[in-house]
């Protein structure tokens, strides 16, 4: 006992004590990581049909039983998977969050192997990026996030994936917009094409064209045929810094500016225009950077793009003061429910 405390008085806590007491939810990596991995082992598939024993779940997911029990026993104390009997593992609530095929998509945001955990992993740079203002990827993995997409087709896929991801929020940016007057549109950076394939389903007599590199155009057309709308879409496999399809109603760029600093933004911005011409719109799909969104998450994801590809969340009015440069004019700006925020640009 302390010399200098009763048997009355409560001990007081090591400076230690009290600062991991507010510090460890802050700091922890072990349960993230172990989150990650469990995801990208698919533990949660593997234990579908019941409780499984380390042994058994090591040999299933191709791993060593005694390290993948020292895991499952943190993440059992921290409330995800269960011990439904002293050796043997099931899966608990949180835990049914990493199923593959779960509409939150959560086991392939965390997987290793794919975009969702290797952006996660990217973060490993960070001090570089706070000390040189230079992208934390290109430190971690070797080459500039684009050019590390371009090399690595399975980590492309999965991010072409992921950005097609969550049906209500593509149904949400293609419903902010008005595309009763478009007759074609060409969707610039379009992914595997989610946007064009909402818009082509709700207004038929509208065509499109998808502009993407060329895998990720191919997997677009395959991503279309499947919903019977291919008949209606043309591919252009290309860079958007190169001369764009011209002939187009409206030129859509959703979530494409926030990858970008702002000289390329206005570059991507200025081939949009010089390819809509004078009748033609180009149209700025983007999150909500404004004063009214969770200060929060504007945070992260404005730490995120810094960190990957060097780009920013930006308000609706530094949106339009890159259209400013790129010589377009904003003729309308619109809120949609789920947070995006569209711009509709005319050349001046």
């Amino acid at each position: 006992m302390d010399v200098n405390t009763t048997a009355d008085e409560p001990a007081q806590s090591a400076p230690w004590d009290t600062a991991w007491a507010v510090l460890a939810p802050l700091t922890d990596l072990v349960t993230p990581m172990a989150m990650r991995v469990a995801a990208t082992l698919r533990l949660t598939d593997l234990l579908a049909d019941g409780a499984l024993s380390a042994d058994e779940l090591a040999r299933s997911s191709g791993t060593d039983a005694v390290a993948l029990e020292r895991m499952l026993r943190h993440l059992v104390c921290r409330g995800v998977f269960a011990e439904a009997e002293p050796g043997r593992y099931a899966v608990n609530e949180p835990a049914a969050l990493l199923a593959s095929g779960h509409p939150s998509g959560m086991r392939e945001w965390l997987d290793l192997n794919g975009f969702g955990g290797q952006m996660d992993l990217a973060f490993t740079g960070l001090l570089h990026t706070v000390r040189t203002g230079g992208t934390a990827w290109e430190t971690v993995f070797g080459d500039p996030f684009w050019r590390y997409l371009d090399k690595h087709p399975q980590v492309s896929a999965s991010f072409d994936a992921l950005m097609a991801a969550g049906a209500e929020y593509v149904a949400d940016a293609a419903g902010g917009y008005d595309w009763s007057g478009v007759r074609h549109v060409i969707d610039v950076g379009g992914g595997t094409g989610a946007l064009v394939a909402e818009v082509l389903s709700g207004h038929p007599e509208v065509r499109a064209t998808i502009v993407d590199l060329p895998e990720t155009v191919g997997r677009g057309r395959a991503y279309l045929a499947e919903r019977g709308l291919d008949a209606r879409c043309e591919f252009a496999g290309q860079s958007f810094f190169e001369p764009l399809p011209e002939g187009g109603d409206a030129y859509v760029l959703k979530r494409v500016l926030h990858d970008w600093g702002d000289e390329d933004a206005v570059r991507i911005l200025r081939r949009c225009a010089d390819a809509a011409g004078p009748r033609g719109r180009v149209v700025v799909i983007e999150g909500n950077g404004s004063s009214g969104s969770d200060p929060a998450v504007l945070a992260e994801m404005n730490l995120r793009m810094l960190v990957l590809s060097g780009g920013s969340e930006r308000t609706a009015d530094g949106y339009r003061a890159l259209a400013t440069a790129a010589g377009l004019g904003v003729i309308g700006v619109r809120d949609t429910p789920l947070g995006h925020l569209v711009l509709e640009c005319a050349r001046r």
